[in-house]
């Protein structure tokens, strides 16, 4: 498969106008006729939801880390088919990404430089004028001779405080022979709402962040040479598209995971088990690639709103994603309906897939209000971020995972657990000091835990959960 042409957006620093600059210009892309193909690198859910507005379609992760650096030329050939461009959209500074100390490249694993480098695109630096002069030349030369891998095809300058100040920075560029495909101005009104972990996301945020787009895509169309840089898109990589039938396949190989593909087929050569997933305001992270796997691996994906919706009838198996439930704790707990069909179906021996709201949702209670019970602990907002890449064990099996197994997951909350029973906790890994830690809770056939993983990277795990449901769906027919 010949791969899409595309550019990268990325920044010397965080905050620098990434996601404003890559959702207005997939939007004005659009607007001026192609199918633009959207990513973000890294495991952020929340940016892809406005590209996805942008765009008319997903938005997608590209991520070295959860998936492996061998899967993200396969997910872009997937995410880009039917295109004719695409727009990826860094994480943090060009050349930021997970801290190893073991690593002494240039290009850290799950940076933006890593996945330009590997795609074979050019990067666009946003830069952040504010403050900016003439030294914005050696800023430049730096990044653009940093690594020899990278190619930088241009700037994009934001946030330009007047006119002169425009061209004071367009001097220091072509000192360093980068051409400027758009200057910004600076534009107070444009910024979108956010909270502890970032962004609103568009789904909550509704039709503010349909116009926070159509704004975006207004002032890139009006500031950006949009030719320039189609014609400047390009990539040097070619090869067969990810598939979820023969990642499926591929996973069932091994015989440690030979039985999962085979229960897969069973379940899709009988009644596809219905598999519920959460979704709505209050369970908004989640990739496109997990449906995708559910569906490959014969489920039939009911997705329901806690807030105020039933229990999918004949549900086999429960996915409760990420999201923000602390945002929605009164309008969850007020659906009790939905609260006791969950906790009974879990004693039931429901097979359930909860990932950091998802845990929250199982807990007792959530900021003082009732959630299902499954888990025997508390959750509040806690004082602090927890965020980063953890390297985790399964430490028993579950409806995924198999003892021992290695998994690469993200953590990303602001809330905690508090006076809770101890149960028997789902992952282990070692912190940034070396020291154990034990993390979630396996009870009955619910796996729930604050780790968040990308199924593409483990797509045994997403057969197993299918079958542990046409089991479940099994069990419970009369015979």
């Amino acid at each position: 498969m010949v791969s899409v042409p595309a550019v990268v957006i990325a920044a010397p620093a965080s905050g620098s106008g990434k996601t404003t600059l890559a959702t207005g210009l997939i939007g004005a892309l659009r607007r001026a006729g192609h199918r633009v193909a959207p990513f973000k690198v890294g495991p952020d859910y929340i940016d892809p939801g406005y590209h996805g507005l942008a765009a008319g379609r997903p938005g997608r992760n590209l991520d070295p880390v959860l998936v492996g650096a061998d899967r993200v030329v396969p997910l872009y050939q997937h995410g880009s088919r039917d295109c004719d461009l695409a727009v990826v959209e860094g994480v943090m500074g060009l050349f930021d990404g997970r801290i190893d100390e073991n690593h002494s490249g240039p290009v850290a694993e799950g940076s933006t430089a890593q996945v330009a480098s590997l795609l074979g695109a050019p990067v666009i630096l946003v830069v952040d004028a504010r403050g900016h002069s003439q030294s914005l030349a050696a800023l430049l030369h730096g990044f653009a001779t940093f690594d020899s891998g990278i190619r930088l095809g241009g700037v994009i300058l934001n946030r330009v405080g007047s006119e002169r100040h425009d061209q004071v920075l367009r001097a220091a560029c072509a000192r360093v022979g980068l051409p400027v495909l758009g200057s910004l101005p600076r534009m107070a009104e444009l910024e979108v709402p956010s909270r502890h972990l970032g962004l609103i996301p568009a789904v909550e945020h509704g039709v503010a962040a349909t116009n926070a787009v159509a704004a975006m895509t207004d002032l890139i169309a009006a500031h950006v040479d949009l030719a320039a840089i189609a014609a400047l898109s390009r990539t040097t990589v070619s090869g067969p598209a990810w598939d979820p039938i023969d990642e499926l396949r591929a996973a069932g190989t091994s015989s440690a995971t030979a039985p999962v593909w085979a229960g897969a087929e069973d379940a899709a050569a009988g009644v596809a088990p219905v598999l519920a997933m959460a979704g709505g305001p209050a369970f908004t992270f989640g990739y496109a690639e997990h449906r995708e796997l559910l569906l490959a691996a014969g489920a039939e994906v009911a997705v329901f709103d806690p807030l105020h919706d039933d229990l999918p009838t004949g549900a086999a198996g429960l996915v409760l994603p990420g999201g923000f439930p602390e945002e929605h704790a009164a309008a969850l707990a007020a659906n009790t309906p939905l609260l006791r069909a969950v906790a009974q179906q879990a004693g039931a021996g429901l097979p359930i897939h909860a990932e950091c709201a998802g845990l929250l949702y199982l807990t007792r209670a959530l900021d003082g209000h009732s959630m299902a019970g499954v888990v025997d602990a508390e959750a509040e907002f806690g004082p602090r971020l927890t965020l980063g890449y953890r390297d985790a064990v399964a430490l028993a099996d579950s409806p995924l995972w198999r003892a021992g197994e290695r998994v690469r997951g993200h953590e990303f909350h602001r809330t905690r657990l508090i006076s809770g029973a101890a149960a028997d906790p789902a992952w282990g890994w070692h912190g940034s000091q070396g020291e154990r830690v034990r993390e979630g809770a396996l009870i009955h056939r619910v796996h729930a835990s604050y780790l968040h993983t990308h199924p593409a990277g483990n797509p045994a795990a997403t057969a197993r959960f299918v079958a542990a449901a046409a089991a479940f769906a099994g069990a419970r027919v009369p015979h």
